[in-house]
């Protein structure tokens, strides 16, 4: 089983579930060559002590804000898998480069992720989504 498939369950609370979000996570930031702190913010703006029990990928039941998150960001990276379908690479650093669409106005996907609410991960999905139409 994969990790949309855990998250898409409805027993999403499952200790398992949430090893597999973060395994998820942690594999598509490094992707991303994303910074720990970068990823923190990602996860809703962790401590860092939460953060490095979350590097070791714990069997544990992770908050719905945390789920909810990573969730978006499997979507995204589906997403970018779809669009970049011939060059994966790129669909690495499509998240680095600046983008005049609303809603980044000029920014990197990532750089207006990094304002770290929940509603910056779902904009960029959804315009990923209608990208893809």
């Amino acid at each position: 089983m994969n990790a949309e498939e855990l998250l898409e369950r409805p027993d999403t609370t499952s200790p398992e579930a949430g090893r597999v979000a973060l395994k998820f996570f942690f594999n598509i930031m490094e992707l991303w060559g994303c910074t720990p702190a970068q990823q923190r913010v990602l996860l809703g703006g962790i401590g860092n002590t939460t953060y490095h029990k979350y590097k070791k990928l714990p069997q544990v039941r992770l908050p719905h804000d945390t789920l909810e998150r990573i969730s978006y960001l499997m979507g995204i990276h589906k997403a970018l898998r779809i669009l970049f379908s011939n060059s994966p690479d790129k669909a690495y650093e499509w998240v680095h480069k600046a983008n005049a669409a609303p809603p980044f106005n000029g920014q990197s996907a990532l750089e207006y992720m990094l304002h770290g609410r929940v509603v910056d991960l779902a904009d960029t999905r959804r315009y990923l989504d209608s990208v893809r139409g």
